[in-house]
C-alpha cells in the first residue's frame, strides 16, 4: 500500500527536488509574466462586461457612461501599478503589501492586509475559474449543466500543476497566456481595421433592448449608480499586487526583473482592456444580469445562457460563431481565465509562508514540499476555493460581489504604508537631488492611497448588500484567528525558554516495561530498558487469564526484572496502568518515570483491525502525565518490512527525509538510514 501511494505521488508530482535545486526553480521575466500576470490580463475578458451588466439595470439609457468609467479604471490601474513598482524595490523579500503595512503602520495593519489578501486570493481562483467555464459554455452551450463539475475539475488540474513546482507550471502556462494576448490583440486590431474600412462589425445583441429596473436617475442617485458600475469594472485591477508578493521567485536581479514584469503586465492589461471596451461600444454589445430582461433575446431566457461580451465581439469581428477566429479567442479566453487562478496559486502560498514564518499561521505553511513549492498553502487554497465554487454553483454573478473588496483594502494600506516609508527615508536623507526624487515617490504613493481608499469606500457601499458583507464579516474573523495563532506560539515559546533548572538531572529514574505476554517484542523491550541503567526497573502487567502462564515463563527464563501484577476488577488495561504510573510519579517528585511499550508494526491497513490498540491508547493517556516519558519499542512484522522496502534507486532527498534506502557496502546490500 505504501509503495503504491509513493508511486502514484511520484507519477503525479514528479521526482522530489533537492533543496539546493531551488535556484533552478527561479523565474525569468518571460516565465514570470504568465505566472503572476495572468489574473489582471485575464480580467479584460470580464471587466468590461461587469461595467455593462450594472449599467444595464437602467436599460440602455446609461450605456453612454461606459467610456468615462473605462478611463477611470485605466488611470487607476496605471497609478496602482506604478505604486507597486516602488514596493518591489523597497521591500524585495516577498511580503508585498503585508510587509509594507506591518513595518510602517504596525502589526494590526499588516494583519488586516493579510486577511484581505488571503480572502481575495481565494476569490480570484473561484471567480477566474467560474468565468472560464462561462466562456467555455458560450462556445459549447451543451456544457451548461456541468458547470460546477467543470470548475472543480479545473481547480484540481491547477492544484496538481502547482504542486509540481513553480517553474514547471510557468512553462506549461506560458503558451496559453501569450496565446490569449496574441488573440485579443489580433481581435482589437482587426476590429479597428474593419471600422476604419467602413465595415463596422455589429454584435448579435446590438438589436436587443433592455427592460430597465431603474430609470430617471439624476443627481446623487446617478452618481451612486455610476460609481457602482465603476467599482465592478475595478475587477481589472485584481492581481496587480501578486508580483510584489512574489519577488523572491524571480532570478537576480530580483527587484529589477520584478519591476519590469510589473510594468509589462500593466501596459498590456491597459491596452487590452481599453481595446475590448472600445469594441464593445462600437459593436453595440448589450448584456443584462438576467437574460430575460433582454428584449429580442433568441432562445429560452430561462435556460439558455447569453454569450459573454468578448464572445460577442469575437463573433462580430471574425464573422460569426463558426469562424476559426471566434473559437480561437474563446479557447484562449477559457484557458487564460482558468490560468488566472494561477496568480493566486503563487501569491497565496507565498503570503501564507510569510505569515507562517511570522507565526500568524501554522508554521507548516512555511515548509516547502518535495517539489520545492509551498504544498500546504496550495492545498489549502484549492480546498477553500473549491468549496466556494460548489457553494455558489460556479456563478460569476454571485461570486463577483465578494470580489475586490479585499484587494482594495490591501492597496490602500500598502500605499499609506509606503508614504510613511518615504517619510522615514526623508528624515535621514540629506542629498537635495535624492530628496526631490523621494518627494515624487511619496506623492505617487499618496495619490495611490487616496484613489484606492476612495474606491474601497465605493466598493464597500455599493456592493455591501449584494454580498460584500460576507467579506466584511470574514476579514475580522481571519484577523482575530491569526492574532490567536500568534498568541499561542508566543505563549509556547515563553514556556519553553531555557533556564538553569532545564539541565538538572533527575534524582531518580523509575523504568517500567509493560508486558502482556512473553515474546520477542517483550524481550527486546526488556533488553533496551536494562541497557539504559535506570535507578529502578520493573515489568508491569494487568491481571488476566494469561497472567499465571506469564509468571511461569518469567520464572522459567529467570528474567532479572521483577514482574508486578496490577489488579483490574473491571478487566480494563489502560486505567490500572495509568493509575499505577501516577502513584510512582508521586513517590519520586524529583525524578522521572520511563515507560517502555513493545508494539507490533504492520504493513497493511487491514492488519490494524486484527491487533488491539492498547499501546496507542496508553501512549495517548500517558503523554498528558507530567514527568512521564513514553518509549515505543517497535517490532516490524514481515508485512511492514516489505512495505517499507525502497523502490529501486533512491530518489534525491530520500536520505534527508529519513526514508530507508539501499546502498552497497563491501559488495553487499545493506539498509542505510543515515
Amino acid at each position: 500500500m505504501v509503495a503504491l501511494v509513493r508511486a502514484v505521488r511520484r507519477l503525479a508530482l514528479g521526482r522530489p527536488l533537492r533543496s539546493d535545486d531551488l535556484g533552478e526553480q527561479l523565474l525569468t521575466k518571460r516565465l514570470a509574466l504568465p505566472i503572476f500576470a495572468s489574473d489582471p490580463l485575464s480580467s479584460v475578458a470580464y471587466a468590461t462586461q461587469e461595467i455593462l451588466l450594472i449599467l444595464s439595470l437602467g436599460g440602455l439609457a446609461y450605456f453612454y457612461l461606459t467610456p468615462y468609467l473605462a478611463v477611470g479604471v485605466v488611470v487607476l490601474l496605471a497609478v496602482v501599478a506604478l505604486s507597486y513598482r516602488q514596493v518591489v524595490y523597497a521591500y524585495p523579500s516577498g511580503g508585498g503589501s503585508y510587509e509594507v503595512a506591518t513595518k510602517n503602520l504596525g502589526p494590526s495593519a499588516g494583519l488586516t492586509v493579510a486577511s484581505a489578501l488571503l480572502i481575495d486570493y481565494v476569490m480570484t481562483v473561484a471567480v477566474s475559474v467560474s468565468a472560464g467555464v462561462d466562456n467555455l459554455i458560450s462556445a459549447v452551450p451543451a456544457l451548461n449543466t456541468h458547470r460546477v463539475t467543470l470548475a472543480v475539475a479545473f481547480v484540481v488540474l491547477l492544484t496538481v500543476m502547482n504542486l509540481r513546482g513553480i517553474r514547471e507550471s510557468g512553462t506549461t502556462f506560458a503558451f496559453p497566456t501569450y496565446g490569449f494576448i496574441a488573440g485579443v490583440m489580433i481581435l482589437i486590431v482587426t476590429g479597428f481595421i474593419r471600422v476604419a474600412a467602413g465595415s463596422t462589425p455589429v454584435a448579435e445583441s446590438a438589436g436587443y433592448t433592455i427592460e430597465p429596473e431603474l430609470s430617471g436617475l439624476t443627481g446623487l442617485a446617478l452618481v451612486f449608480f455610476a460609481l457602482r458600475a465603476f467599482s465592478s469594472g475595478c475587477t481589472a485591477l485584481t492581481g496587480v499586487e501578486a508580483i510584489s508578493n512574489g519577488v523572491p521567485a524571480f532570478r537576480k536581479p530580483k527587484s529589477a526583473n520584478a519591476a519590469k514584469t510589473l510594468m509589462a503586465m500593466a501596459a498590456t492589461a491597459i491596452v487590452m482592456f481599453a481595446g475590448i471596451t472600445a469594441l464593445a461600444i462600437v459593436t453595440k454589445v448589450h448584456v443584462a444580469v438576467n437574460p430575460c430582461d433582454l428584449i429580442g433575446f433568441a432562445g429560452n431566457c430561462e435556460t439558455d445562457p447569453q454569450r459573454t461580451v468578448i464572445a460577442q465581439i469575437a463573433a462580430a469581428v471574425f464573422g460569426g460563431t463558426t469562424n476559426f477566429g471566434f473559437f480561437y479567442v474563446q479557447a484562449a479566453t477559457v484557458l487564460i481565465l482558468v490560468l488566472a487562478a494561477n496568480t493566486a496559486y503563487n501569491g497565496f502560498p507565498l503570503l501564507a509562508s510569510v505569515l507562517g514564518r511570522d507565526r500568524y499561521l501554522p508554521v507548516q505553511l512555511n515548509t516547502r514540499g518535495d517539489r520545492l513549492a509551498f504544498s500546504n498553502g496550495i492545498v489549502l487554497l484549492a480546498v477553500t476555493a473549491g468549496g466556494l465554487i460548489v457553494l455558489f454553483h460556479a456563478s460569476v454573478t454571485h461570486l463577483i460581489q465578494l470580489y475586490i473588496l479585499g484587494v482594495f483594502t490591501s492597496f490602500t494600506l500598502s500605499q499609506a504604508g509606503m508614504v510613511r516609508h518615504w517619510n522615514g527615508v526623508l528624515a535621514t536623507e540629506s542629498d537635495s537631488r535624492e530628496r526631490r526624487r523621494i518627494h515624487g515617490r511619496r506623492a505617487l504613493n499618496g495619490s495611490g492611497a487616496i484613489l484606492t481608499g476612495t474606491v474601497l469606500v465605493i466598493v464597500t457601499i455599493t456592493k455591501f448588500t449584494q454580498g460584500a458583507y460576507l467579506v466584511v464579516i470574514a476579514m475580522p474573523i481571519l484577523f482575530f484567528l491569526m492574532r490567536g495563532v500568534r498568541r499561542h506560539y508566543d505563549r509556547i515559546a515563553a514556556l519553553l525558554v531555557v533556564d538553569e533548572d532545564s539541565f538538572t538531572l533527575p534524582s531518580d529514574v523509575h523504568t517500567i516495561v509493560l508486558v502482556s505476554v512473553l515474546n520477542k517484542p517483550t524481550a527486546r523491550a526488556l533488553a533496551y530498558a536494562r541497557a539504559t541503567h535506570p535507578t529502578t526497573l520493573e515489568a508491569v502487567t494487568v491481571l488476566g487469564a494469561d497472567t499465571t502462564k506469564l509468571q511461569r515463563e518469567w520464572d522459567k527464563y529467570e528474567i532479572p526484572v521483577p514482574l508486578k501484577v496490577l489488579e483490574s476488577p473491571y478487566r480494563e488495561v489502560t486505567g490500572p496502568i495509568v493509575g499505577y504510573v501516577k502513584s510512582v510519579r508521586k513517590r519520586i517528585p524529583g525524578g522521572v518515570v520511563t515507560i517502555f511499550i513493545p508494539e507490533y508494526v504492520v504493513g497493511h491497513w487491514w492488519e490494524h483491525l486484527l491487533h488491539n490498540q492498547n499501546a496507542l491508547r496508553l501512549k495517548g493517556r500517558l503523554l498528558f502525565t507530567s514527568g512521564v516519558m513514553v518509549t515505543s519499542v517497535p517490532w516490524l512484522l514481515d508485512s511492514a518490512t516489505r512495505a517499507g522496502a525502497p523502490l529501486g534507486k533512491p530518489a534525491p532527498g530520500d536520505i534527508r527525509r529519513g526514508l530507508p534506502t539501499t546502498v552497497e557496502l563491501s559488495g553487499k546490500s545493506a539498509s542505510d538510514t543515515r
